[in-house]
């Protein structure tokens, strides 16, 4: 088992190079395109403080609902809440 493992690895791992190799357009290939530009990378830095309940409840969601990333969990509270702000004040034609 542990030798077909090795095996599908080197194959996957010859067919990364072989592509790699036949780019045709000669850029460099990326797992996520899109997601190397420099728009998109985060370079701000904002710091938050809580006090001791509001950490507790943040830790505790955290758990039972088993988030592992919490800073990417904060962020996607701040912008949805703010997109949601944006979106109910929106002018509207009628």
């Amino acid at each position: 088992m542990l030798n077909s493992l090795r095996q599908k690895a080197a194959t996957y791992y010859l067919l990364l190079v072989y592509f790699a190799n036949n780019n045709q357009t000669n850029k460099p290939m990326l797992k996520r395109p899109g997601f190397n530009n420099d728009k998109l990378k985060r370079v701000h830095r904002k710091e938050v403080l809580f006090n001791t309940s509001e950490l507790e409840a943040i830790n505790i969601y955290c758990k039972r609902y088993r988030i592992k990333n919490r800073s990417k969990f904060l962020r996607e509270a701040v912008i949805s809440k703010v997109l949601q702000q944006f979106e109910k004040d929106h002018p509207k034609l009628f």
